[in-house]
Order: structure tokens, then C-alpha cells, then sequence
């Protein structure tokens, strides 16, 4: 297994059918709880393990797809209220290289993402069928339609959370944590 793509790569969809984003936008909604079960019970030794040989640490991991999905809610936002806004891309290595996601608790990403995602899953589900076409454009990867970055970002979440789970599979670290239905999750803040 390719420790670096644990799911398999992502695929850019040309578009999405209204019934795939809905299964899509399912999954951003479940993101943060699926994220909270990976890590629930880790010790900070564990937190500050990499995932993989060269790769981040699980702390690093957590903190990654909060910044991450911060930056795609903007880049969303940003292309619902502009014409094909140019956004700006980010050094995801040098962001994880900071000291707060090198040192802060997992807890204050954790806690961000069921928040963050909340509030975009709302956004998402307001969306008239046309809007998941609307473009913004990237500075290395062009032109992306809305609903093929929603379809990146449904599986980022699964990715970096298997990429803990896996982690936590070959070290024999019980999984202590249960899984939250998005309902549920959504209800505990």
C-alpha cells in the first residue's frame, strides 16, 4: 500500500451529477467527525508521530486539513461572488512547518473543522444547480469548476483521516474512538 495515497489518488471529475454531490456534500458534513474518531485516545507521543516515514506528524495532519478547508470554503465563497476570481495557492509544507501546527493542540483544529464544515455544508446545500459550475482559477492547476473541488475536498477529508488510521493500524494504537453520524456531530458544539 502507497502510505502517501492510502485511499488512492484523486481523479479530477470534468463535472458531477446532482445525485454524486449530494453523496459528496455527505461527506464533507461527516469530514470532521471521521477526523475526531482517527485521533480520539492518541497521547501526545502519538500526535507528534509521523504518519509515514518523511511525512507530517498526526498533530501536523489535523492542523493540514483545517487550514486546507479553510482555504477551499474561501476559494468557494470567492467564485460564488466573483467571476473566475484568481485565488492564491499556499506552501502547505512551510504552513505545516509553523510552529502552531507543529504545537498546538489537535483540539483547536478539530473543534475549527466542526465549525468550518458546518457552516459550508449550510453554503453547499443552499447552491442552485448552476452554481457547481461556477470557476475560480488556481495558479498551478487552472481553471476548476466548484463542483469538481467539492469532489477534492470530500476526499481530502477521507485521506489525511486514513492516513491516521493507517498509522494507528500498523502501530497497534486501539482505536478508541466511535463513529458520529454527520447529524450527530454536527449537534455536539
Amino acid at each position: 500500500m502507497d502510505l502517501s495515497y492510502p485511499i488512492g489518488k484523486f481523479t479530477w471529475p470534468k463535472a458531477v451529477a446532482a445525485e454524486e454531490r449530494r453523496r459528496l456534500i455527505g461527506e464533507i458534513a461527516a469530514a470532521p467527525a471521521r477526523l475526531r474518531d482517527a485521533v480520539e485516545g492518541l497521547d501526545e507521543r502519538q500526535l507528534d508521530t509521523p504518519y509515514r516515514e518523511g511525512g507530517w506528524t498526526v498533530r501536523q495532519v489535523v492542523h493540514h486539513v483545517a487550514d486546507s478547508h479553510m482555504n477551499s470554503f474561501i476559494r468557494f465563497r470567492l467564485a460564488l461572488t466573483e467571476q473566475e476570481p484568481a485565488i492564491a495557492a499556499y506552501d502547505q509544507d512551510k504552513w505545516a512547518g509553523l510552529a502552531d501546527s507543529r504545537k498546538a493542540p489537535a483540539e483547536t483544529s478539530l473543534r475549527l473543522l466542526e465549525s468550518l464544515h458546518r457552516r459550508w455544508v449550510a453554503m453547499l446545500e443552499s447552491l442552485e444547480e448552476g452554481d457547481f459550475a461556477r470557476t475560480f482559477r488556481h495558479p498551478e492547476l487552472g481553471v476548476l469548476r466548484l463542483d469538481s473541488n467539492l469532489a477534492l475536498y470530500a476526499w481530502h477529508g477521507r485521506h489525511h483521516a486514513a492516513h491516521i488510521t493507517g498509522l494507528r493500524e500498523r502501530m497497534g494504537w486501539k482505536q478508541t474512538g466511535t463513529t458520529r453520524t454527520p447529524s450527530a456531530a454536527s449537534n455536539s458544539l
